[in-house]
């Protein structure tokens, strides 16, 4: 009896045990029916969050797009309103430049021997330093550079680009006959010659030579300009290539308080008229060597006239009581000419000449170094007119890179 209730015991826990298991089972899979669902719902809502995160980042690009496209149009708009404004200004400052030499020359033919003609050619000097800045700008909010009819000779661009520059009496040009630049190549070439010198002149001591030679490099033509400033770091070279590259080109409110419109200007009409620019060279002094480098395309050879027929010296006879004009020697031979001087406009090849001028020497010396020889006003398709500094810098700091 004992035995059978010890079985029935064994029977009744076996039964207890499946049934507990199968209730764990049961309970079991339901759990796991339940996480999956679970599971499946959170992976769903995960998808639709995913889904509205996304649509609101499209938008949000959207309207961040529509935002920088609105500032850059309004700075764009902003940007061409001032160019326009400024360009306006900068005309109108050229046109009274203009005028102004008009009223100059006249004074010049008028009243060439006063005295008070030295200070006029101050004046003039000022004037034509006022319209190469005036047409800086200009050019610089995208008006074009006047052009000529008649090539120039090359001597005669660079004399014209030093007579509107302060230090004039500091650059010596070595001149070489025969090259001569073509119409179109004139003013943009006047005008990047004009800022290089103002450049060297204003970033080197104020006794300090300023060398312009001329070479023939295969088909091109270079002007070297050589200064004894400071030489630039290889940072400051950086960028000043990419500026006189015309690759950069910076807006008017990049240009600082205090605007430099120089390398800019130059690397714009470099890039317009296709000639290089390049300020990574080393001068003999040890300052900066400016290169100009202009192809085939923008230069020529000069075209001489053929020489006059002349009477024999053995025929040449003196002539009483008649004043000599002392334009030959003792021997018959024609005298040198004069060192030519600076002049602040390209004169054309038959231009008159002035007539003769008396009366101060100290005002003809000056007249010399500043007055342009041709008897008409320069206008802005023959002059250069820009300048980039505020005024002769006397210190060997050479902020070269005018962004």
């Amino acid at each position: 009896m004992n035995r059978d209730a010890l079985i029935w015991c064994l029977v009744a826990s076996t039964a207890i045990a499946v049934a507990a298991v199968v209730v764990l089972f049961v309970r079991s899979r339901a759990l796991g029916v339940k996480k999956r669902q679970s599971e499946a719902a959170l992976t769903q809502q995960i998808y639709t969050t995913e889904g509205q995160l996304a649509v609101s980042r499209a938008e949000l690009r959207k309207h961040k797009d529509e935002y920088d496209s609105t500032i850059r149009e309004a700075e764009q708009a902003a940007e061409e309103s001032t160019k326009a404004v400024l360009k306006g200004a900068a005309r109108f400052l050229q046109s009274l430049a203009a005028e102004q030499t008009t009223l100059l020359d006249d004074i010049q033919r008028t009243y060439g021997g006063h005295p008070v003609l030295a200070d006029l050619l101050d004046v003039n000097h000022a004037n034509a330093q006022m319209a190469r800045k005036a047409q800086g700008i200009a050019v610089m909010c995208g008006a074009p550079l006047g052009r000529r009819n008649k090539p120039a000779s090359v001597y005669d661009v660079v004399r014209s680009a030093q007579g509107q520059i302060r230090n004039f009496h500091r650059v010596e040009i070595m001149q070489q006959g025969g090259l001569a630049l073509k119409a179109s190549a004139v003013a943009p070439v006047a005008l990047a010659v004009a800022e290089l010198l103002d450049n060297a002149a204003s970033f080197s001591q104020h006794d300090a030579p300023i060398e312009v030679t001329f070479q023939r490099v295969q088909s091109n033509l270079c002007i070297v300009i050589d200064d004894a400033g400071v030489s630039m770091s290889d940072e400051d070279r950086q960028r000043a290539t990419a500026l006189l590259s015309g690759d950069i080109t910076p807006q008017l409110s990049q240009l600082g308080n205090q605007p430099k419109f120089g390398f800019p200007v130059v690397g714009l009409i470099a890039r317009q008229y296709g000639f290089k620019v390049d300020v990574t060279g080393v001068s003999r002094y040890g300052g900066v060597r400016a290169v100009v480098l202009l192809p085939e395309e923008l230069w020529t050879m000069e075209e001489t006239p053929p020489p006059a027929e002349e009477a024999p010296v053995s025929s040449i006879r003196r002539v009483e009581g008649r004043p000599q004009n002392g334009t030959r020697t003792m021997h018959g031979l024609p005298k040198r000419g004069a060192r030519q001087s600076p002049i602040a406009s390209v004169p054309d090849a038959e231009a008159p000449a002035p007539g003769p001028r008396r009366g101060c020497p100290r005002a003809a010396a000056r007249r010399d170094a500043a007055w342009a020889p041709s008897s008409a006003a320069p206008s802005p398709a023959a002059t250069s007119t820009y300048r980039h500094s505020k005024g002769p810098k006397t210190h060997d700091c050479r902020p070269v890179v005018d962004a």
